[in-house]
């Protein structure tokens, strides 16, 4: 049993040395609006999706592009012997996870009170090696 768990164990971290992520925690932007722009970019080539992200007219886009800076950083560190124009990157996965919550009041008419949301997120930018057999 112990060969067979190394073995595995080497074929993950042999798999895992083509993937690299970045995390982005508590961003205070909705759900809603982040996962706009991550749609826009889900699947996308590092390079197209920069530049989609850099003439954006939304908020939400600048923060999602310098994590997608970060994850690029990320794969450089792990792959010092790559180059990034042979890797050929591309945006495997990207979600956007709903946050905490911070609860407010607002006053109402009648000496009601509405409840105001302010919401927040997590997103998660995995980039992977294109390997030749994804046709992005």
């Amino acid at each position: 049993m112990g060969v067979r768990k190394r073995e595995s164990a080497e074929a993950r971290k042999a798999a895992n040395k083509q993937v690299a992520f970045a995390k982005l925690n508590n961003c205070p932007t909705s759900p809603r609006k982040m996962r706009l722009v991550a749609d826009m970019i889900r699947g996308a080539k590092v390079e197209r999706a920069l530049q989609l992200l850099k003439f954006s007219n939304k908020e939400a886009s600048r923060k999602v592009e310098k994590l997608v800076l970060s994850a690029i950083a990320n794969w450089e560190a792990k792959n010092e012997d790559a180059s990034l124009e042979d890797a050929d990157l591309f945006i495997k996965e990207i979600k956007v996870d709903s946050g905490a919550m911070l609860k407010r009041l607002r006053p109402a008419p009648q000496g009601r009170a509405h409840r105001i949301r302010k919401r927040s997120n997590h997103v998660t930018v995995v980039l992977a090696a294109n390997d030749n057999t994804q046709s992005n």
